[in-house]
């Protein structure tokens, strides 16, 4: 067996910046309308003009960024049993790592799941 290396963690960490993307083109947008910061939004989108792209392709970004969690999920079951080195050291730094990479998956799936909520279903369940 091999143990746990950088390119187990590589999966994790894209796919909190895939998710990320999706809190700001979906998630924000709402929060801050909801939170009756509309001026605040303006301002935001006349400084970041791309979110309105990211918003009209929001589908898109959605189901990328889905496979790419689903992916870091099952590269990270994958790696749930690998072997640690028998250095002291080293063996706690994958035991680090691991739990790290436990970590940012499931922040990744939160802020996921946060931004589908708000870009999906928010408008029919709280209109």
């Amino acid at each position: 067996m091999r143990a746990l290396g950088v390119r187990d963690t590589l999966a994790p960490t894209l796919s909190l910046f895939a998710s990320t993307s999706t809190l700001l083109c979906c998630a924000l947008p709402a929060l801050l309308v909801t939170l009756g910061l509309g001026a605040s939004l303006a301002g935001l989108v006349s400084a970041a003009p791309w979110l309105v792209a990211l918003t009209k392709y929001k589908a898109w970004l959605f189901a990328g960024s889905g496979l790419m969690l689903a992916f870091a999920g099952w590269m990270h079951w994958r790696a749930r049993l690998l072997p640690c080195p028998a250095d002291a050291a080293q063996a706690r730094a994958c035991a680090r790592l691991r739990t790290f990479s436990t970590w940012m998956l499931g922040i990744s799936a939160a802020i996921w799941a946060v931004g589908f909520f708000f870009a999906f279903l928010a408008a029919d369940l709280l209109l």
